[in-house]
C-alpha cells in the first residue's frame, strides 16, 4: 500500500485550546488540546497508521517491520527518524524558549537538537510571536533580563498573518503567542529550554521548570536572519524541505526520501501507486520512499515535506 494515513498523538499542554478539534477534525479526549503530532516516530508520542494492512502499527513499528529503506537514502545519515510534524493551537502564550543544536543536545540530552519551521494556519487580529531579539545583546544582559523579568523588552515581536512562514534554527529564542494556530515541521526532538513562563504553574500546582543555564549556553542573542535562500521552496534546510500546494499538484516519491502530506485547508484526493485516497483538512498522509509518482487533486491546501539531502 503506497499511501499511509496517520492518526496523531495529542498533547494537553496548559496553553492549548479547542481549534484542533473543532476546526481540523483531530479526534482526542484531551482538554485542552494543544498539539497533534501528525507525523512522529518520537518515543514521547508516535503517530499510528489507520489504513491498509499495517493499520494499528505505530510509525516506529512500521519502520521496524519494513526496514529503514522506507525512509529513503537521504535519511541514512540519521540514526532515528529525522523529522516531527505537528499542529499547534496556542490559545494562550507558550513559554519563551530555545532549542539546542545537535552537538549540544546529543551530548547533554541523548537526542538530536531542534531546528524548525512554522507555517501560520490561523491567527487572531493583531497576533504576534517572539522571534529572536530586536538587537544584539550580551549573554550577561540576557541572564540579567531573565532574572528581573524584562526579557520581552528586547525581543523581536513579529506580527503574524495567515500564510506567514518562520524558519527557526536551533539557538533562536522564540515563543508562539496567544491566538495563533500553526503547522510545525521540526527535527525529531523534544528538547526545550524555557527561560520565561509568565509565572504559570503546571497540573501539579508548582511553577513549570525553567532551564536558564542550558538556555544561556545555546541561545544566539541576535536578531533573526532575513536573507535565507530556500531555492524557491517554502523552507529548505539540511533537515527537511517543505512546500505548500493549493489544489492541484504532482511530484515523485523516489528512493531518496519519503514524502509527507499535511492537509491544512479544504479537501481533495491523493493518488499514488494505483490507489486514490480522499483527503480533508487535518489529515496526515505518508508515502514510503520509492512509492513513485503522486498527484494531488481538488481544493485542498497541503503542506508537503520530504527529507533533504546532506548539505
Amino acid at each position: 500500500m503506497a499511501i499511509l494515513k496517520l492518526k496523531p498523538e495529542c498533547k494537553d499542554y496548559i496553553w492549548g485550546g479547542e481549534k484542533l478539534r473543532t476546526d481540523f477534525g483531530i479526534e482526542s479526549d484531551l482538554k485542552p488540546l494543544a498539539e497533534a503530532w501528525v507525523l512522529s516516530c518520537h518515543k514521547d508520542g508516535p503517530s499510528t497508521i489507520v489504513n491498509g494492512p499495517d493499520a494499528g502499527l505505530t510509525l516506529p513499528q512500521y519502520m521496524e517491520k519494513h526496514g529503514k529503506a522506507v525512509l529513503g537514502t537521504n535519511c541514512e545519515r540519521f540514526e532515528d527518524f529525522p523529522i516531527l510534524t505537528k499542529f499547534i493551537d496556542a490559545k494562550d502564550n507558550l513559554s519563551i524558549q530555545v532549542h539546542p543544536s545537535n552537538e549540544y543536545a546529543l551530548e547533554h540530552e541523548g537526542q538530536y537538537g531542534k531546528t524548525e519551521m512554522w507555517y501560520v494556519l490561523d491567527c487572531e487580529p493583531d497576533a504576534f510571536l517572539y522571534y529572536g531579539f530586536d538587537h544584539e545583546i550580551s549573554k550577561e544582559e540576557f541572564e540579567r533580563r531573565i532574572q528581573d523579568n524584562t526579557l520581552t523588552e528586547v525581543l523581536n515581536a513579529a506580527p503574524v498573518h495567515k500564510g506567514d512562514v518562520f524558519f527557526i534554527p536551533s539557538g533562536t529564542l522564540h515563543a508562539i503567542c496567544k491566538g495563533i494556530v500553526i503547522a510545525e515541521i521540526q527535527q525529531n526532538s523534544n528538547v526545550t529550554y524555557r527561560v520565561y513562563d509568565y509565572g504559570r504553574v503546571g497540573a501539579d500546582g508548582k511553577p513549570r521548570a525553567l532551564h536558564v543555564p542550558q538556555a544561556l549556553a545555546v541561545t544566539q542573542c541576535v536578531p533573526p536572519r532575513k536573507d535565507w535562500n530556500f531555492d524557491g521552496h517554502l523552507v529548505k534546510c539540511e533537515y527537511f524541505t517543505a512546500d505548500v500546494m493549493n489544489g492541484e499538484g504532482k511530484g515523485v516519491c523516489g528512493p531518496e526520501s519519503f514524502v509527507s502530506f499535511l492537509v491544512t485547508e479544504g479537501s481533495g484526493a491523493l493518488t499514488c501507486g494505483g490507489e486514490t485516497l480522499e483527503i480533508k483538512k487535518g489529515d496526515s498522509l505518508f508515502l514510503p520512499a520509492n512509492s513513485g509518482e503522486w498527484t494531488l487533486s481538488g481544493s485542498a491546501t497541503t503542506l508537503v515535506s520530504w527529507m533533504t539531502g546532506e548539505a
